[in-house]
């Protein structure tokens, strides 16, 4: 696999995001209507990508230690993305972003701790630079300055969530990642379905193609992720991923018109030098 293709992932999904916060703001949608929309969308996305690819699926997959894995990845999937698009829809987008970031530190500390293969140790420090510049970027008069409605998917992706990236890693080592992925999802849609479904006629109909498009940049994006993760690390994935979040603080003031901080600037500026770093590493 290409060393690049985890850093057109990030471009990716930095599109998908940023088409996201587009959607919601333009349209004025509850993220209830959002997500139970978009969870059938891009389903339908990773069950394109599954036919074309067709990637084994069989029944010992879901035996032992796999099958509480994957419960653990659908967990996450649903608490990840329910109390995110509840923050987003308050929130400006580049300060959503910038909370994401948070998520490399734990899972970098977690895969290191828990993966002897992992990268050695100039990766697992330029992983931490780039993390501890997002917190930095984030620091405001001797506190981490967070929106209110922001602060329970802040605490989420700090203490629960980083544990997705080492179940993940588990599971990949017998799983495709496009198995992976429709099987997570395809169970998350089912038990999100009840309940987000009469959402789903709040969605105006000019809406529908937008929420198309960013499903189907999301399921690329996420399945070059995983692979990344079946190949490089978990480490080496959230270096590059690191990128990603800040791609979409620049699009958020070209194209939204958030305001931009010189604190956030120079921590990208720190971020894209450790990833040149890693690659020449």
């Amino acid at each position: 696999m290409n060393p690049l293709f985890p850093v057109i992932a990030a471009v990716l999904e930095a599109a998908s995001l940023t088409l996201d916060k587009f959607i919601l703001s333009m349209h004025r949608m509850h993220y209830q209507a959002y997500i139970g929309a978009g969870f059938p969308l891009f389903l339908c996305a990773l069950l394109a990508l599954f036919f074309i690819i067709r990637p084994p699926l069989t029944d010992d997959m879901f035996t032992g230690k796999l099958l509480l894995l994957l419960a653990l990845a659908v967990c996450v999937a649903l608490g990840t993305n329910l109390l995110y698009y509840r923050a987003l829809k308050n929130d400006h987008l580049n300060e959503m972003q910038t909370v994401d970031l948070l998520f490399g530190i734990p899972a970098v500390l977690y895969a290191k701790l828990i993966f002897p293969d992992e990268k050695g140790v100039l990766i697992l420090l330029l992983a931490l630079v780039a993390s501890a510049a997002v917190v930095w970027s984030h620091w405001e008069h001797h506190h981490f300055r967070v929106a209110r409605r922001t602060l329970p998917y802040l605490l989420w992706i700090v203490t629960l969530a980083p544990f997705s990236a080492i179940a993940t890693k588990e599971l990949l080592a017998v799983w495709h990642p496009v198995a992976l992925l429709l099987v997570t999802y395809g169970i998350a849609t089912v038990l999100l379905t009840p309940y987000l479904f009469r959402h789903i006629r709040q969605v105006p109909g000019k809406a529908w193609p937008f929420m198309a498009l960013t499903s189907f940049l999301t399921a690329i994006s996420i399945t070059l992720y995983y692979f990344s993760y079946q190949n490089f690390g978990v480490i080496y994935t959230m270096l590059i991923f690191a990128l990603q979040p800040f791609l979409v603080y620049f699009a958020a003031f070209f194209f939204l018109k958030e305001q931009m901080h010189r604190k956030k600037i120079i921590a990208f500026f720190i971020i894209l030098s450790a990833i040149i770093v890693a690659q020449f590493a």
